[in-house]
This record gives C-alpha cells, sequence and structure tokens, in this order.
C-alpha cells in the first residue's frame, strides 16, 4: 500500500469514560506503525492507552459536555500539535459532536465532508427505524409510545418480551442502562416514566432471539457518494456479556447480505467516513436486521486489515491527505480477539448450568456471492489468516500489562467493598444487554477506574519523543 503522509498527525478522540477501550489503542497502534504522530484526548486521560510506544501526546478532555468547551478543547490541543492533523473521534458522542464542529474547525483538523445532522441522524435509535423503513433494510419492529400508557400497549402489540431502548443512549447519566429487556406492560410504563432523566424518547422493539451464527457486523470507510473504498463483514463467535454484548471474539467472513445492505444504506444516505454496523439474523424470516448504525470505528476494526496493513483508520488518513486508497485484497478467516473479554466468555460458557444453555442450531453459513473481476490495479493477496489481540502486540507490551494491573485493582477494589461472604462480581464490565440488542456506546463505556499511574506512562499534558516506526 502507498505510504501515509506521515507529515500529517491525527488526534484521537474519544469522550467516554472507558480506559479499557480496545478500539482506542487499536488505533493508536495502526497510525503510529505507519509513521503518523499519534495525539490523544480521551476521557479518562490515563489508562493503558498511554502506555502505547505509538502515543506521542495524551491532551486534557473537556471538562464539560459542552460543544463550547470541546470546541476549546480542541483548539488547545490543534495549537499544541501545531499544524493540521486528521481527527478521529471514537465513540458516538464525540462523532456527533465533532460532525456540528466541522465548520468551527476547518483549517485545523482533517474530516469528511458529512453533515452534522446526518450523523446525529443516523447514531439516533428512532431516526434509524424510519430510515430502514424509508430504504427498504430489515429491522424489527420498534414503537415509540408517547405516553406512558402507549408503551404498554406496544407491550401487547409487540408480544412480551420486547427490548426498550432510549434513542439517544450517549445523553443518559450514569446508572442508566441503554437496554431492557420488558417483560409485561407494568414494565414499560414504568420506564417510560423516566424519559425526562434519560434526555431521549423510549422505544420498544421486537425481541430477535439470539443463538450460534446470528450475530454480525460491517466495518468500512465510505469516500464520496457514500461508495465504499474498504469494508468487511464480519461474525462473532464469542461477547461479553455471552450472546449479547461486545465481541470477544470475531471472525472475518464474507456475507453478501449484510455488504449489500451496508452499501445500499451508505450510498442512500451519502455517508462519508468510518461506520460500523451491528445485525442480527432473524431466524424466523431468514433476514439480516439492522440493529445499529455507529458512526465511527468499532472496538474491533482492526479485524479488517488488508495487504500491508491497511485498514478502515488508515483509509480514512490516506483518502483525507489526498492520497489514493488502494483496491487489495483481505483475509477472509482473520480473527480478532479481545483477551479479557474472550477469557470470561468462555468461562462463562464452561460454568453456565447446562438448562439455562440454548439449544438452537447454527443457522447456515450465508450463500457466497460469485466472485467479481479483479480491478485494475488490483494485487493478489498475501495476507495470512492470523489472529490479532486487542491488546497483546510484540511491538508494544505495556498495555496489555498496564491493562492487567488495573483490571485486576479494580477487581480488589471491588472485593473489599463487598460484604463477608459475598461474592465478587468481575470488575468493570458492561451489563449484559437483552438478547436481541447490539452492544450501545453507553453500556460499553461506564466510568472505570484508570490504570495506575507508571513510570514512562504517557500522562494528560505531557509529550515523550514523537517518534514511531
Amino acid at each position: 500500500m502507498p505510504d501515509l503522509d506521515t507529515g500529517v498527525p491525527a488526534l484521537l478522540l474519544r469522550l467516554d469514560p472507558n480506559p479499557f477501550h480496545h478500539g482506542t489503542l487499536g488505533a493508536v497502534r495502526s497510525l503510529g506503525r505507519a509513521g503518523v504522530e499519534v495525539h490523544a484526548m480521551v476521557a479518562p486521560p490515563g489508562g493503558p492507552v498511554a502506555r502505547s510506544r505509538h502515543l506521542c501526546q495524551v491532551h486534557a478532555p473537556p471538562a464539560t459536555t459542552s460543544r463550547d468547551a470541546l470546541h476549546e478543547a480542541l483548539r488547545r490541543a490543534s495549537d499544541a500539535i501545531g499544524r493540521p492533523a486528521l481527527l478521529l473521534a471514537l465513540d458516538d458522542r464525540g462523532a456527533i459532536a465533532v460532525a456540528e464542529l466541522a465548520p468551527a474547525l476547518a483549517g485545523r483538523y482533517l474530516l469528511p465532508e458529512i453533515p452534522g445532522h446526518l450523523v446525529a441522524r443516523v447514531a439516533d435509535k428512532s431516526e434509524l427505524a424510519a430510515l430502514c423503513a424509508e430504504l427498504a433494510i430489515p429491522h424489527p419492529t420498534t414503537l415509540v409510545p408517547d405516553d406512558p400508557s402507549e408503551a404498554a400497549d406496544a407491550v401487547r402489540e409487540l408480544g412480551a418480551p420486547v427490548v426498550a431502548k432510549w434513542s439517544r443512549p450517549w445523553l443518559l447519566p450514569p446508572g442508566m442502562r441503554s437496554t431492557t429487556l420488558v417483560r409485561n406492560p407494568a414494565q414499560a410504563s414504568l420506564l417510560h416514566r423516566l424519559s425526562a432523566r434519560a434526555g431521549s424518547r423510549l422505544l420498544l422493539q421486537r425481541h430477535l432471539p439470539g443463538g450460534r451464527g446470528t450475530d454480525w457486523f460491517f466495518h468500512g470507510y465510505a469516500g464520496e457518494d457514500g461508495a465504499f473504498l474498504v469494508g468487511g463483514a464480519g461474525r462473532k463467535e464469542l461477547s461479553w456479556p455471552p450472546r449479547t454484548g461486545l465481541t470477544a471474539l470475531g471472525t472475518w467472513r464474507p456475507n453478501p447480505a449484510v455488504e449489500q445492505a451496508a452499501a445500499r444504506l451508505a450510498a442512500r444516505v451519502g455517508y462519508r467516513g468510518v461506520l460500523d454496523l451491528d445485525f442480527r439474523l432473524d431466524p424466523v424470516g431468514g433476514d439480516y436486521h439492522l440493529l445499529d448504525f455507529n458512526p465511527r470505528p468499532g472496538a474491533q476494526f482492526r479485524l479488517f486489515t488488508w495487504d500491508g496493513g491497511l485498514d478502515v483508520v488508515r483509509a480514512q488518513h490516506l483518502h483525507l491527505t489526498g492520497r489514493a486508497v488502494p483496491r487489495t485484497a483481505g483475509a477472509p478467516g482473520r480473527l480478532f480477539v479481545a483477551e479479557n473479554y474472550a477469557a470470561l466468555s468462555a468461562l462463562a460458557a464452561l460454568v453456565r448450568p447446562v438448562r439455562h444453555r440454548e439449544a438452537r442450531p447454527r443457522p447456515p453459513a450465508p450463500a457466497a456471492a460469485a466472485a467479481p473481476a479483479p480491478p485494475a490495479g488490483h494485487r493478489p493477496s498475501t495476507a495470512r489468516r492470523t489472529c490479532e489481540g486487542a491488546w497483546w502486540a510484540a511491538d508494544d507490551p505495556l498495555p496489555l500489562l498496564a491493562m492487567a494491573a488495573s483490571w485486576s485493582l479494580a477487581g480488589a477494589r471491588r472485593v473489599l467493598r463487598l460484604p463477608a461472604g459475598a461474592t465478587a462480581p468481575v470488575p468493570a464490565l458492561p451489563a449484559p444487554a437483552p438478547p436481541g440488542t447490539a452492544p450501545q456506546p453507553s453500556d460499553e463505556a461506564r466510568p472505570r477506574p484508570a490504570a495506575p499511574a507508571r513510570p514512562g506512562a504517557t500522562r494528560e499534558g505531557e509529550a515523550r519523543p514523537c517518534t514511531t516506526s
């Protein structure tokens, strides 16, 4: 692949306070290994990512979630960097805010040309349901009640249990779940009464049962007119919490139905930039239902790595700096594992009582589409079908050690706060989401303790020599 323009640095933005977000580390490593000077503005500013040898500097995040505070923080970071930089948001709140601030950030940051209202629209779950209906993309039947009485009626209409979602989960206050499995009309009515506190509308959605092989995702980078310059479909093999949460083990598997739905959606709305879509196979109708549209890289984006190390983050850097994004072969069958979550998911599968295990057959593999003729300039794949770890890397081992230490420390603190004889829950993990839903950003981004400071860590406002290899 062509070299990235190493004269253009990158600032990675994450406003959700999750020090264990491995997607941030993946972006740091991807750009840093390509020779790009990588900066980060993350909340909290400490944590395992700060130990990466590929990170140049951590900049202070905004003190509040207001647009003015973020604009000022980004302006300060730009002044410190000293030249225009690629700006890449790694959570929904950040992606929406950056898109809305794009006109004010011109000249300081390189951003895809996409209307701010479009980013907010696709991330909003009520808007997504309407968009899927408009574009004939399968989506679970969704009702938006106006009052508690309508919420109760919606459960009766859909049939219990139903999935309750807040349309804008990034607005939720601490302690509120973005998704809930509602089992009766009374529960839905009570939940609707929390709408003012939640900050957005309540959606009630038909429950799609999960099972082996039903959860899929698509990651891509869309250029002009929403056409994908790179993109691929993958399947969750393990998740945490089991069967419903984030991808603990994923496999790159071509799936024409998922890929075509993603291409149709991006092209019709004119989306530009990196996206992460979540799908679930409906075992009754055989359709892949779109559950979530995340307008930023997914945490497991490094699963999709093409020849030469190309991924969606590098594709955005190439495209926005005016360099060609090569059309090159990938490596279907490649694995991605989030070591901490995969271990927990595998352990849960072993200890889970047999009577609670689902006995659903694995859905048939999607039919393979006929391979198109190679495009001009196409090079055959030389990539090996390898497994990439979210935390472990031979050239960058400290983040894994920092994560393990911080994870263990958080667990010890939780144990010490428990009454005598109580069993300690696993620390700092997302609460289980109901079957039929994809993991929400707010579920994965609850405040978690930062890694303890260690010599050599990149602290807020502190820069190590910005040399990468």
